[in-house]
């Protein structure tokens, strides 16, 4: 069911911070920031040859980001994103496998303008699991 790995997502408490240690320490290629308000949300992707990582900010004061950033004040892995070549038919296959799927269940475009959901993290190792439509 899944695909490949399209990112790594990291809520940052700092994104300029983040952005200039990937860039000019690592010597990343990092687009600019995408406010994406459906979700909270400001992102950054730092492009790498064989997936993506995505920084998460906090936008506005009821960003889901910050639970996560109060709980770690220095930030950290948030999430991971798999590909999936039809995210209806994934979801409808993991729901009848007992999986939740968290919200209203219906995709929503994210940061790529594709449908993505999110799968509890109980489910999945403890990791919070992100379905993009490929």
């Amino acid at each position: 069911m899944i695909g490949r790995l399209n990112h790594v997502a990291i809520a940052v408490p700092d994104l300029e911070a983040a952005v200039a240690q990937y860039k000019n320490i690592l010597g990343a290629e990092v687009t600019d920031p995408m406010d994406q308000p459906e979700h909270g949300v400001t992102v950054v992707f730092v492009e790498l040859p064989n997936t993506k990582i995505e920084f998460l900010y906090p936008l506005g004061d009821k960003s889901p980001i910050l639970n996560f950033l109060e709980k770690n004040p220095a930030g950290g892995i948030h999430h991971i994103c798999y590909e999936v070549d039809d995210i209806i038919a994934a979801r409808d296959k993991l729901v009848s496998d007992g999986a939740r799927i968290l919200g209203d269940g219906e995709p929503k475009n994210g940061a790529h303008n594709k449908p993505v959901l999110f799968l509890h993290p109980k489910d999945f190792c403890g990791t919070l699991v992100e379905l993009e439509q490929a």
